[in-house]
């Protein structure tokens, strides 16, 4: 993956500006205020739709500006590419296309441009409250896995709403009829949520460990450990075992979640320790630790974004030899096409099978069927099923 060239108008401070990038490093120097900062922003940008340090769309346009636009070229997946933004103040949405094609949402990049940032603020994750580093694993993962933006997005939705029943039930008890479908919703998406940090997190604890080996010399363990809610004994567990682990953690926490008005329990709690030989870096570790536990997590990202794109992003399968073949190989090939979305879910929920059939008029097709629809039955010598049964909820692509 490479980016060629970039092209800012009106993205803060820079009006009309071409960059043209070097294939090697790019050593980006100037004065205070000057925008290179401004510039590392947008190549960040560019690839994922999210700012490190906006909160808004409308801080990023220039001022007296109507708009904000990011334009650039980049040799990624063996082709050329290009991906522009077009970002609007006053909450209008802003608007993707990629390869002239405009894209609904920034999912859909999703490997085109992975970029890692290191910048002084992220030597205080490890420092500061779990929020920060809540925020840094959900970047990550928003970039890499569609469908766990998709599943942020509606926890977080879900949390807003059931936080408001909770506040407004002091004036109207009836608002608490409907709390119930709250919860049940808000565990099967945090259960979700906890799956994917999971994996993720033992991904990047592994790698973190092996560049921080080399900067120690050896001379401390790193170790990466995730903390969620308490009932949730495995965090590897099924989706639908995550589930009634969260729900057992809000039923036990009913009563003071009614009594505070607030939503007390669930994965927006969740945080992450790192220790060194066994101390508590946050607690313990001096300025120096921090640092180069810093650096070895942002490499380590580097390294299990890229695993995550390889596993999901570049399969081929092709289906030759007849004619025959050739019709299986097109109706074979939008299914491998949109292969990534079932097998994120499957990875999610402990498994997945791929059932081809025939439909009514007679056409093969496939299903992808994940973890909790189906229940194996049979097995040969080498461990391989052979035998499985269907729900009757099996879910299709």
């Amino acid at each position: 993956m490479q980016l060629c060239e970039l092209n800012l108008r009106g993205f803060r401070n820079y009006d009309d500006q071409h960059f043209s990038f070097d294939p090697g490093v790019n050593l980006i120097v100037g004065r205070n205020a000057q925008g290179k900062t401004n510039l590392l922003e947008s190549i960040a940008f560019l690839g994922s739709g999210k700012s490190f340090r906006a909160q808004k769309t409308a801080e990023m346009i220039g001022f007296s500006r109507d708009f904000g636009e990011l334009e650039g070229v980049v040799q990624s997946q063996d082709r050329e590419q290009t991906l522009r933004w077009v970002l609007f103040p006053g909450g209008r949405p802003r608007q993707l296309w990629q390869n002239g094609v405009k894209k609904k949402s920034a999912s859909e990049l999703t490997g085109v441009l992975p970029t890692v940032l290191f910048c002084p603020e992220d030597l205080m994750i490890l420092k500061s409250g779990g929020a920060a580093r809540r925020r840094f694993a959900d970047l990550v993962l928003c970039a890499l896995r569609p469908n766990y933006e998709a599943a942020l997005t509606e926890y977080g939705r879900i949390l807003e709403q059931k936080s408001r029943i909770l506040k407004d039930s002091a004036e109207d008890i009836r608002l608490l009829s409907i709390l119930p479908d709250y919860n049940i919703r808000l565990c099967q998406v945090g259960a979700l949520l906890i799956s994917y940090r999971a994996r993720f997190f033992e991904a990047l604890g592994k790698e973190a460990a092996v560049f921080h080996d080399r900067f120690s010399e050896g001379s401390e363990v790193f170790s990466l450990e995730y903390k969620t809610v308490s009932t949730v004994s495995d965090p590897f567990a099924p989706v639908s075992k995550l589930t009634e682990d969260l729900n057992a953690h809000l039923e036990a926490h009913y009563r003071a979640e009614l009594q505070s008005g607030q939503c007390l329990t669930g994965p927006h709690k969740d945080d992450f320790t790192i220790t060194l030989s066994g101390i508590d870096l946050k607690a313990y570790g001096s300025q120096g630790q921090t640092r180069t536990a810093a650096i070895s997590l942002k490499l380590a990202q580097s390294v299990a974004s890229e695993l995550a794109r390889l596993t999901t992003l570049e399969m081929e399968c092709l289906v030759s030899g007849s004619a025959r073949a050739d019709s299986i190989n097109t109706m074979l090939q939008p299914f491998i096409a949109d292969l990534r979305t079932p097998v994120e879910y499957g990875c999610a929920l402990g498994g997945i099978l791929f059932r081809p059939f025939l439909d009514a008029e007679g056409r093969i097709q496939i299903d992808a069927v994940q973890g909790d629809c189906f229940c194996p039955t049979r097995f040969d010598s080498s461990g391989r099923m052979t035998g499985a049964i269907f729900y009757d909820h099996a879910c299709p692509l």
